[in-house]
């Protein structure tokens, strides 16, 4: 007697074999992925002595946890500096960018509005034509903002894709609330900040992100625009110590005539506290990105 086939979803059921062979060849893209993670935490928390006798690459350590590499580099040299200019930036970036982003998403919601065809059209010829590194420098230097934290933030202040997908969600928005407002006397700041805003949470929840994760990583503006090191960011001193292998000394991390940990354990360390505070990040925003990305794409 025949067998009758399972169906999952209108689909048929995989076979027990394409299932194990699936199982396995996602395990081993899970251990490339997490492993090289677990060896940057593992060797970052490792004494000095497991360190050295691994090699400088400890998988887990075996002698507890040593918080040594954390302490020198958070003791209020080059990389404390790097980390509040990262936090000030990210912050302030990703409120300016946020605000700019959102208004402008909702001047170019509103059909018929003045200029709203032609805003619009420079917008979208924004997606498609980068301005090219000297003329942007160029830019910079008239403004008088070289060798300043306003040179990494406002030039990336203002997304044309998340200027897309806020809009969208703004068309989106039911038309029936937004009228009732018009006519209790509700002026379009109203209507944004009191209606559009509140209705509007995951989309905005979701851009933030964007741009939080984006200043949070950002580097090469730095890199180009910044000459004094005390204004450089974590992702810059990352890029210094950890990609370039410059040493990091006693002095660079305000702990002079102390003994330092491995040159790998710090490096690590550096790295561990620029990936953590978007890892806990994330969590929070996950739940919004299906909706928030999603229908702000599809919608408009």
């Amino acid at each position: 007697m025949k067998r009758q086939q399972v169906l999952v979803g209108g689909m048929p059921m995989p076979s027990l074999t394409e299932r194990i062979v699936k199982a396995i060849f996602l395990t081993a893209i899970c251990a490339v992925v997490v492993l090289p993670f677990v060896g940057v935490v593992s060797t970052s928390l490792s004494s000095p002595e497991e360190v050295i006798r691994a090699g400088g690459f400890v998988l887990l350590p075996t002698h507890g946890f040593d918080l040594s590499a954390y302490q020198s580099i958070l003791s209020g040299g080059t990389v404390t500096q790097a980390l509040l200019v990262s936090a000030f930036i990210t912050a302030v970036g990703t409120t300016i960018a946020l605000f700019l982003t959102c208004t402008l998403g909702w001047a170019l919601s509103r059909r018929g509005s003045v200029g709203n065809k032609p805003l619009l059209l420079l917008v979208l010829i924004s997606l498609l034509f980068n301005p090219g590194l000297i003329p942007s420098y160029l830019v910079i230097q008239q403004f008088g903002l070289l060798d300043s934290l306003w040179a990494v933030i406002l030039p990336t202040s203002v997304s044309a894709f998340n200027v897309i997908v806020v809009r969208a969600y703004f068309i989106g928005l039911p038309a029936a609330v937004l009228d009732s407002a018009r006519i209790d006397g509700a002026s379009e700041w109203k209507l944004f900040w009191h209606i559009g805003l509140p209705l509007s949470k995951a989309v905005v929840a979701v851009v933030g992100l964007f741009y939080g994760v984006g200043y949070w990583n950002s580097f090469f503006g730095a890199l180009l625009y910044l000459n004094d090191p005390s204004k450089w960011p974590l992702q810059l001193v990352l890029r210094t110590y950890v990609v370039n292998g410059v040493e990091i000394g006693a002095q660079d991390l305000g702990a002079a005539g102390e003994a330092l940990p491995p040159q790998t354990s710090i490096q690590m360390a550096i790295l561990m506290i620029s990936v953590v505070p978007i890892l806990c990040v994330y969590p929070f925003i996950q739940r919004h990105f299906a909706k928030g990305v999603l229908t702000g794409a599809v919608k408009g």
